[in-house]
C-alpha cells in the first residue's frame, strides 16, 4: 500500500463505501489521511459514576451486565437498552435508537467505555445515543479528543477514524512540503506528526501545534503561487502611456464635486502604473458610495485620450448598462464613441451619428446596432470605450488597440470566472501582438488587511476608505416585531415627501427549492405590503426567477420612479443607483453577514436626502448594533471577519483552502512570515528545480485553489 493506492482496492473498502468517498472527492489514501476533522468532541475526563458530574460531557467505564432490544410499535421505533456498572459497583443505563445492530457488539460481560452527557433517569445515571468502544481498544471513539469530520450519506466519523488510524502508517513515506530548515525555525512538526495529531491528538496543545503547521503550509503556497503570478505578470510587456496633468486636471475641475483625498491618491496610483512598460495589475477597493466610478473615469479618459481602447467589465448586464449610461454622462463633452455589448444591448453612442433630431433615450443618447455591425466597429479602433459583461471575453470580439481593461465587482464574477479573467485579458485580442493591456480590477466589498495580504498578493492595492463630503451618513436603527408599524408610519410620510423605499428579503439557500420558497415569500409578502399595509402606493417586485431583461425593466420603473417601493429578494444588485430612495428595510436581518448588510445598505444614501436603514430582526443582536455605531465597511468588514471567520467572508470559503487555513487567515504574524520565505525562496530558486516536493505540491496546489 502505498499514498496513492486507490480506495476501492482497500480490503475494507466495500464499492458502497468506495461510491460515498468519491462523493467527498476521496479517491486515494493521500487524499483520506488529508481529510481533516471539522471539529472535536472532547471526551478526556474518564470519572467515576457520581452526581457532580450530572449535565456534563465525560467517559465512564464498566462491565456490561445487561443488553437488550425493545421495539415499540406505536413509535415504530426499536431502543436499544445496556446497563454497565463501574468499579464501585454503581449502575448506568445506555440507550440508543434505531441502532439494533449495536447489541451483536455489546456481549455481556465485556468491558466497554461510553462517552456523553451523564444524566438520570428514574434515579439511574443515563447516557442518550453515547459513542463506544470496548475497553481494550486504543482510545479512538471515546476517552479522547474524538475527531469528527465531514461527513456524507453512508460514511460516519466513526467508520472513517477507524480506516485512517490504519492507514496513517503510509504518512510516514510523505514526502514534507517544508524543509527541516523551515520546520525547526518556526517549531512546526514534520508532516507525519502534524497528520497523526490532526486525527488523534495527544492533547489540545499537540492538535494547535498540528494545525498551526497545516495552516502555514497553506498560507505558505497561497504566497508563493502570488509572488509567481506577480512576477510572471511583471515579466509581461504593455503599452506606456504618459500622464497628461492638464488633460485629468481639467477634467477633475469640470466635475460637479470634489475629490476626495482617497480618490485623488487611488487616481494618482493607477495613473503612474499605466506610464510603465509592465501590465498594471492593480485592485481598488472601496466602499459602496466611495466613487470608483470617477477613479476608473479618470484612467479610461487618460488611456482613450493616448489614442488607445478601454473595456469596462461588470458582471450582469443591469450593472453593465448602468455604467454606459455613467460614461456618457462623464464624456459628453470629449469626442468619444462609447459601445455597450451585452447579450441583451448592442447600443452605441457615437457622436458623428447623434444629432438632435435622433429619435434617443431620454436618458442618455445611444442608438441601438447589429452585433456583427458593432463588432466591426470595435475591431476597427472606432469604438473609444467599450462597456459590457464578459461577452467582451468572446472569441469573436476582437480590438485594434486595446490598452485598459476594467473589471468591476470582479469577486461577483464566479470562482471559475475569476481564475480565467485575468488570463483571459492576457490573451485577449488586443490588436498589438507583443504587448497586453493594463489591468485595474474594483470591488465594493471592503476587504480587511489580513484578507488583502493573504489573497491579494499578486495585486498592488488602491484603498478608497473616505466618503464624499456632500454625503449625509444613513441612519441605522434595529427594529423588534413590534415596532414595525412606526417605521411603517415613517415610509408613508417618506413617500409623500416623494422619496422610494426598497424591502429586501434574505435568500436562505442557493438551492433551486429555496429559492423557489423565497420566491413565493417575496411574492405573499409583496401582496400583502400592497394590500394591507400600503394600499395608496405602487409596489414593485424582484426575485431571482425574473429574466435579466425582466429584471431590467424593473429597475428601470422604479428609476422612473413608476414605484414608490420596491420588494426585492437578495438579488437586488451591487452598484444600482436609485438616488431618490431613502429607506432600506431589511427583514429578518439576523440571516445576513454584517458586510452583505452593508452592502445592502449602500443602496439608499445616495442622493441629496437624509437616508435610513432599518433592521427588522425577530431576536436581540449585539453584531447587528454593529451597523448602528458606524458606516465604515472596513470597520463593518474587520466585525464581520471575527464573527463569521474569514471562510464566510464574501464566499472566500469556495477558493478550495482547507478550514484550519481559514481559521487562521487572521493571524498576520503568520501570514507574514510565509511571505518572507516564500520570497526567499523564489529569489534563489525561481522555478523550484532544487525543491521538488515544494514544486510538485504547488502544481497540485495551483489545480484546486483558486486566488484573486
Amino acid at each position: 500500500m502505498s499514498l496513492n493506492t486507490p480506495l476501492k482496492n482497500l480490503p475494507r473498502v466495500t464499492p458502497k463505501y468506495a461510491q460515498a468517498l468519491a462523493k467527498l472527492g476521496l479517491l486515494t489514501v493521500r487524499d483520506l489521511l488529508f481529510h481533516l476533522p471539522a471539529r472535536y468532541d472532547d471526551f478526556r475526563r474518564t470519572v467515576a459514576l457520581l452526581e457532580e458530574y450530572l449535565e456534563q460531557t465525560v467517559t465512564i467505564e464498566g462491565r456490561i451486565i445487561k443488553a437488550k432490544n425493545i421495539r415499540t410499535w406505536k413509535k415504530r421505533m426499536t431502543i436499544t437498552e445496556v446497563f454497565i456498572m463501574d468499579d464501585n459497583e454503581i449502575e448506568m443505563k445506555a440507550v440508543w435508537f434505531n441502532q439494533s445492530y449495536i447489541l451483536d457488539s455489546l456481549i455481556v460481560g465485556s468491558t466497554i467505555r461510553l462517552s456523553g452527557k451523564l444524566s438520570m433517569d428514574d434515579d439511574v445515571f443515563s447516557m442518550s445515543n453515547p459513542a463506544w468502544e470496548r475497553s481494550a481498544r486504543d482510545a479512538t471513539n471515546t476517552g479522547c479528543l474524538v475527531p469528527i469530520y465531514p461527513e456524507t450519506k453512508g460514511l460516519t466519523s466513526k467508520w472513517l477514524r477507524w480506516q485512517i488510524k490504519i492507514l496513517l502508517e503510509a504518512a510516514r513515506e510523505m514526502p514534507d512540503v517544508l524543509s527541516a530548515e523551515l520546520r525547526e525555525k518556526y517549531h512546526l512538526y514534520d508532516i507525519f506528526t502534524a497528520l497523526t495529531e490532526l486525527h488523534f491528538p495527544e492533547s489540545r496543545e499537540k492538535l494547535l501545534r498540528a494545525q498551526k503547521r497545516m495552516a502555514f503550509q497553506e498560507m505558505f503556497l497561497v504566497q508563493l503561487q502570488t509572488q509567481k503570478i506577480k512576477k510572471d505578470w511583471a515579466g509581461k510587456k504593455s503599452l506606456s502611456i504618459v500622464f497628461d496633468e492638464k488633460l485629468i486636471q481639467s477634467f477633475v475641475k469640470k466635475l460637479p464635486f470634489t475629490l476626495t483625498d482617497a480618490q485623488r491618491k487611488s487616481t494618482f496610483e493607477i495613473l503612474k502604473d499605466l506610464e510603465k512598460p509592465q501590465p498594471m495589475n492593480r485592485l481598488l477597493n472601496g466602499d459602496v458610495g466611495s466613487g470608483k466610478t470617477v477613479v476608473a473615469a479618470v484612467a479610461a479618459l487618460q488611456v482613450v485620450s493616448a489614442g488607445h481602447q478601454v473595456a469596462i467589465m461588470a458582471p450582469t448586464e443591469v450593472l453593465a448598462k448602468q455604467h454606459f449610461e455613467s460614461f456618457c454622462e462623464l464624456f459628453k463633452d470629449y469626442d468619444f464613441n462609447i459601445a455597450l455589448l451585452t447579450n441583451s444591448y448592442k447600443l452605441l453612442n457615437k457622436k458623428s451619428e447623434l444629432n438632435s433630431d435622433s429619435e434617443l433615450s431620454s436618458d442618455f443618447l445611444a442608438l441601438a446596432i447589429k452585433r456583427d455591425e458593432l463588432l466591426d466597429e470595435i475591431k476597427s479602433g472606432e469604438i473609444n470605450l467599450i462597456i459590457g459583461t464578459h461577452a467582451l471575453i468572446q472569441k469573436d470580439v476582437a480590438f485594434k488597440n486595446m490598452a485598459l481593461v476594467i473589471i468591476d465587482e470582479q469577486h461577483r464574477f464566479g470562482v471559475a470566472q475569476r481564475a480565467a479573467l485575468q488570463q483571459e485579458t492576457a490573451s485577449i485580442n488586443d490588436g498589438a501582438k507583443k504587448t497586453i493591456p493594463h489591468l485595474l480590477t474594483m470591488t465594493a466589498t471592503p476587504i480587511p488587511r489580513t484578507l488583502s495580504i493573504a489573497f491579494f498578493g499578486s495585486l498592488d492595492l488602491s484603498i478608497l476608505d473616505e466618503m464624499p463630503k456632500n454625503r449625509k451618513p444613513i441612519i441605522t436603527t434595529v427594529v423588534a416585531p413590534e415596532e414595525n408599524h412606526k417605521i411603517y408610519a415613517l415610509i408613508k410620510s417618506e413617500i409623500k415627501k416623494g422619496r422610494q423605499v426598497f424591502i429586501i428579503f434574505p435568500l436562505i439557500d442557493e438551492s433551486l427549492s429555496a429559492t423557489m420558497a423565497e420566491v413565493k415569500a417575496a411574492t405573499t409578502e409583496h401582496q400583502r405590503l400592497s394590500e394591507k399595509v400600503f394600499p395608496e402606493f405602487k409596489l414593485g417586485l424582484l426575485h431571482g426567477k425574473l429574466k435579466p431583461k425582466e429584471k431590467e425593466e424593473v429597475m428601470q420603473k422604479f428609476k422612473n420612479r413608476e414605484f414608490d417601493i420596491l420588494v426585492s429578494t437578495s438579488v437586488v444588485e451591487v452598484g444600482v443607483d436609485i438616488p431618490n430612495a431613502s429607506i432600506m428595510i431589511i427583514e429578518n436581518a439576523e440571516r445576513f453577514g454584517l458586510s452583505q448588510l452593508h452592502q445592502f445598505r449602500g443602496r439608499v444614501g445616495r442622493g441629496a436626502h437624509q437616508s435610513y436603514c432599518f433592521l427588522f430582526s425577530q431576536k436581540k443582536s449585539e453584531r447587528l448594533r454593529t451597523l448602528e455605531k458606524t458606516n465604515d465597511g472596513f470597520v463593518i468588514a474587520e466585525a464581520d471577519l471575527k464573527l463569521r471567520g474569514p471562510g464566510q467572508f464574501f464566499g472566500v470559503v469556495q477558493s478550495g483552502l482547507p478550514d484550519i487555513t481559514m481559521e487562521n487567515l487572521t493571524n498576520v504574524k503568520l501570514i507574514k512570515f510565509a511571505q518572507e520565505e516564500a520570497s526567499a525562496i523564489l529569489k534563489v530558486d525561481p522555478q523550484l528545480k532544487k525543491h521538488p516536493p515544494l514544486a510538485d505540491a504547488l502544481q497540485k496546489f495551483s489545480e484546486h485553489i483558486h486566488l484573486e
